[in-house]
C-alpha cells in the first residue's frame, strides 16, 4: 500500500535524502517530476546509483501510470550513462524496498560490475552484493562527487537538459 503523501518523510531515509533533509554525497544527478537519480550511499561501489519514485512509495504496483511510464525509459538511460560512465562488465538492476525487514520506500539499484569486483569477493550476482554489504566499503565523498558530475554530463546529452 502507498503511505498518504507527506507520511513516511521524516523517518524514510529515502524521502529525507530526497529532499535535501540528509546530506546527500554528489547530489541530485537527475530528477523529473516523478523520479530521482542519486548515487547510492551504500556499500555498492561506485558508480551505483539510485533510481526511485519522489513519492514515498512501498510496491511497484503502487506506481501510478504516469510513474510506470517514465520507469523503463529512465532506468534504461541510466543504466546507458553507467554503463558508459563506469564501462563494468554488466550493469545490475534490481529493486530494493526493505528496511529493517519492513517494506520502504522502493528503489532501483543501478550497480555497474566491474570484473575487479568479482575478482576481489570471488563471487557475482546477489552474492557479490551480499560480499560487499558485508564488507561495508562505502565510496570516497570525493570519488563520488566526481562519478556523480560525470553521470550528469552523460545523462545531460542523452535528454539535453539538466536537472
Amino acid at each position: 500500500m502507498t503511505e498518504k503523501p507527506g507520511t513516511g518523510r521524516t523517518t524514510c531515509m529515502a524521502c529525507r535524502l530526497a529532499s535535501g533533509a540528509e546530506h546527500l554525497p554528489g547530489g541530485t544527478i537527475h530528477r523529473t517530476d516523478l523520479w530521482v537519480v542519486e548515487h547510492c550511499v551504500g556499500p555498492l561501489g561506485l558508480g551505483t546509483l539510485i533510481v526511485k519514485p519522489l513519492r514515498h512509495v512501498l510496491h511497484v504496483a503502487d506506481l501510478t501510470p504516469p510513474e510506470s511510464a517514465e520507469l523503463g525509459p529512465l532506468l534504461r538511460r541510466v543504466t546507458a550513462a553507467v554503463t558508459a560512465v563506469t564501462r563494468p562488465e554488466q550493469v545490475y538492476v534490481c529493486l530494493w524496498s526493505h528496511a529493517g525487514a519492513v517494506p520502504g520506500h522502493i528503489h532501483f539499484v543501478v550497480q555497474p560490475v566491474l570484473k575487479s569486483d568479482i575478482d576481489r569477493y570471488g563471487v557475482h550476482g546477489p552474492a557479490l552484493q551480499m560480499a560487499m554489504f558485508d564488507a561495508g566499503v562505502v565510496p570516497d565523498e570525493a570519488a563520488v562527487a566526481e562519478v556523480c558530475e560525470r553521470m550528469r554530463a552523460e545523462l545531460d546529452c542523452q535528454w539535453g537538459v539538466g536537472v
